[in-house]
């Protein structure tokens, strides 16, 4: 007998979660620092149920995929395989790259775009232990006045955001949570 336990966990109702799940997306990615829920899929281990219902939503077979660290496990590559049919390529060829931050340095291995097409770079989802709108000092579009979330690697996010309309765009996941840092947001530390 077959193990399908690989194949389980995508959407209950695809086009429904999907739908709900892009929008929570692109909800946190206007508003950035914005702590919002996303759920609809359960991701083998260690992929948080916010990175894997973003991978199930952000991917298919044109969306190339670096797994960093543990993330990179049969598991996780089989269960991606299946419900995206994504292909899994190195850091400098991904557009979306997933793993804890440390396993995702450095910065400089991603695309960033070109002058032409700022947009051919790639999506880092970083998974955190929690998310917390305290810390880092965040403004720019689609921030008020400003915003605050508990921030990874500082130095290295505000190097990104200097190259603005170049640069990485990043979500940031724990749990069922989600927030985004588009590299337009420009970020202090706390004082």
């Amino acid at each position: 007998m077959q193990d399908h336990h690989q194949f389980a966990g995508g959407f209950n109702d695809a086009p429904r979660d999907a739908a709900y799940a892009f929008r929570a997306a692109m909800t946190a990615m206007a508003r950035p620092g914005d702590i919002r829920e996303i759920a609809g899929a359960e991701p083998p281990a260690p992929l948080s149920v916010a990175a894997g219902t973003l991978l199930l939503t952000l991917c298919d077979p044109d969306t190339g995929i670096y797994l960093a660290g543990d993330t990179d496990n049969p598991a996780v590559r089989q269960w991606l395989t299946f419900h995206t049919g994504a292909p899994f390529v190195r850091a400098a060829d991904a557009d979306f790259a997933i793993g804890r931050w440390e396993d995702l340095m450095p910065l400089n291995a991603y695309r960033i775009g070109t002058p032409e097409y700022p947009d051919r770079s790639a999506t880092l989802i970083v998974e955190c232990d929690q998310l917390e709108p305290r810390g880092a000092v965040l403004s720019g579009p689609g921030i008020r006045s400003t915003a605050h979330m508990s921030l990874p690697g500082i130095g290295a996010l505000q190097g990104n955001a200097m190259l603005y309309p170049l640069g990485c765009d990043f979500f940031f996941t724990a749990g069922d949570k989600v927030a985004a840092l588009p590299r337009s947001t420009q970020i202090k530390a706390e004082a």
